[in-house]
């Protein structure tokens, strides 16, 4: 007897073409340019990308992404949570309106330091970071007022980087948490072992694949995040050092059925064009595939 087996709801995000929030990045890609690439490869549902990339109209953002075949599944919004948490929330009570005229589901916050860019953070008093998680909850409670589901992004250069910062939230917070397969191995956490102890936790994942040996240059301080990925620090699914295959097991075996959003961030330099980041892209598409056939063939 053959288990159902549900397919992989996968996904993509414009910084896997060079499209960043950090001012001065790289080389921007024209919205239409990805979009299109997107749906050449086969995908079907993306990410918003930074505020501003794409329409800030409800009703133009469907019509763009509609042109190109694409439904929407939310996007990432980094917010000062831990300081003037009034900012914060106003700005997530615009974004949460537009994802929700727009048909997104989730909304993927961040605790940004404040400052420009993720190479540089002061660590938190413990009265900032209760205020970063009331403001988190606070956002939660703006998020389900619009239909929107929240996660957590635990990032690179941000108040949730490392492992006992990832512990600390979960602890301190009701809120879910996006596996980020990345950003969890470069601030010292392993994915696939927090996916199994939080597998109640997990609202959303984001896919990348990570070099160990440029990520420890970033853990040890001897390289900036943003020159670490213009030095190659994220892969192709399967052509780095994340067990992609493991976590996709573990989080479908625990009954996971969200969106696996394929990122492998990268930066542009001018005149690039999106002929790289594609490439990388079909590789990760593949490299999937190949996971939900092998699980596939296990279950028959």
């Amino acid at each position: 007897m053959t288990e159902t087996l549900h397919p992989l709801r996968i996904a993509a995000a414009p910084i896997s073409w060079g499209v960043c929030e950090v001012p001065g990045w790289g080389h921007v890609l024209e919205p239409g340019i990805v979009l299109a690439e997107m749906a050449t490869l086969g995908i079907t549902a993306t990410e918003f990308g930074p505020p501003g990339y794409l329409p800030s109209d409800p009703h133009e953002l469907r019509r763009v992404l509609a042109g190109h075949g694409m439904v929407p599944v939310g996007g990432f919004l980094a917010l000062a949570l831990h300081h003037e948490p009034g900012k914060a929330l106003a700005e997530a009570r615009t974004t949460a309106a537009l994802f929700a005229a727009a048909g997104a589901e989730v909304l993927v916050l961040a605790a940004a330091t404040g400052s420009d860019g993720y190479d540089t953070r002061e660590p938190l008093t413990d009265y900032e970071w209760q205020t970063l998680l009331d403001t988190a909850a606070t956002i939660a409670d703006i998020a389900v007022e619009h239909g929107l589901r929240v996660a957590l992004h635990p990032h690179v250069g941000t108040h949730v980087e490392t492992e006992a910062e990832v512990e600390r939230f979960l602890a301190g917070s009701d809120l879910d948490i996006c596996i980020d397969t990345g950003h969890l191995l470069i601030g010292g956490t392993d994915p696939v072992a927090l996916a199994r102890r939080y597998a109640h936790r997990i609202g959303h994942i984001h896919l990348k694949d990570v070099r160990l040996a440029v990520a420890d240059e970033v853990r040890s301080g001897r390289m900036e995040y943003s020159e670490a990925v213009r030095q190659g620090l994220y892969a192709p699914l399967g052509a780095g050092d994340v067990d992609i295959a493991a976590l996709v097991r573990s989080v479908r075996d625990a009954g996971y059925r969200g969106w696996y959003v394929m990122e492998q961030d990268t930066a542009l330099r001018p005149g690039d064009t999106a002929e790289g980041p594609s490439r990388d892209a079909e590789q990760s598409l593949r490299h999937l595939a190949e996971i939900a056939s092998s699980a596939a063939s296990a279950r028959i």
